[in-house]
């Protein structure tokens, strides 16, 4: 793991403010970290414990994957996602928000689980996957947010969910594979997988030849990328956060640094 190491610093070397990186090969058993105990403000990422919870609560037949919800306009809030342009009084299932929370990060859906499930779940769930120094105060694009804080996590505390997640062991091994099939599904990709090949590009027994499940987040200043590479047979975490940077210079950074942990796992990175 040393050439990735060194070719990502090299990459991050390029701007000014401060990275948090945690990779870890799975198959390998090797870890690389950065500041990966530094607080950054959460953004989107938060959305990832946020499907934890729900799907904890789900586990417990608090909720049912099932269940409808009906879009009202106090429901309304702006930011990314589409819910916000959609028909009011329109039901949706519980399944459909943490999709649309997931994979187009959409805000009002994501504040419609935390009030299905509630701030003190959401705190707990974090807590019982050894999230004890990040924290969840606000929903979000609230005008008024928390006094008590921010949404705040660490990039070790997100990879360690991250493993939970990719050996089965995040809630249970079905709820587990059941949120990764849906962070596959992730459409915003212009961090991690901007710079990455076609995923359909080469088939290998009926295959994709890569896949990521990952979530992006963003406010002006900082921006992140967290997930887990799947490249052939190889398993990869990244967990990729940054603050103080330049928006154009982070979002080229984290594209360079998809491309280097993809061309690691096919085994073609080099040290120079």
């Amino acid at each position: 793991m040393k050439a990735l190491s060194n070719k990502i610093n090299d990459l991050i070397g390029q701007s000014k403010g401060t990275w948090g990186i945690v990779l870890e090969d799975l198959d390998v058993g090797e870890k690389w970290a950065l500041n990966e105990n530094e607080l950054f403000y959460a953004a989107s990422v938060i959305k990832v414990p946020l499907m934890v919870a729900v799907f904890s609560a789900v586990e417990r037949g608090e909720i049912a994957l099932t269940d409808q919800i009906i879009l009202k306009e106090e429901d309304i809030v702006g930011g990314s996602g589409v819910l916000q342009h959609l028909t009011q009084e329109t039901s949706f299932s519980l399944q459909d928000m943490i999709m649309l929370m997931i994979i187009q990060s959409d805000n009002t859906a994501t504040n419609i689980l935390i009030d299905q499930v509630g701030v003190e779940h959401i705190v707990q769930t974090m807590k019982e996957v050894g999230m004890d120094k990040s924290t969840f105060y606000n929903k979000l694009m609230m005008n008024r947010p928390n006094p008590k804080g921010f949404n705040r996590i660490t990039a070790s505390e997100i990879a360690k969910l991250l493993k939970l997640m990719a050996t089965g062991e995040l809630v249970s091994a079905d709820a587990s594979k059941q949120m990764l099939d849906i962070m596959k599904k992730q459409q915003i990709k212009d961090c991690l997988p901007a710079k990455l090949p076609s995923p359909y590009s080469n088939f290998n027994n009926g295959m994709t030849a890569w896949e990521l499940a990952h979530k992006t987040g963003w406010i002006p200043g900082t921006r992140h990328d967290v997930g887990i590479f799947y490249v052939g047979q190889r398993k990869l975490i990244a967990t990729v956060l940054s603050k103080g940077v330049d928006d154009l210079v982070s979002k080229r950074v984290l594209a360079d640094t998809g491309e280097v942990i993809y061309n690691y796992l096919q085994g073609s990175l080099i040290e120079e």
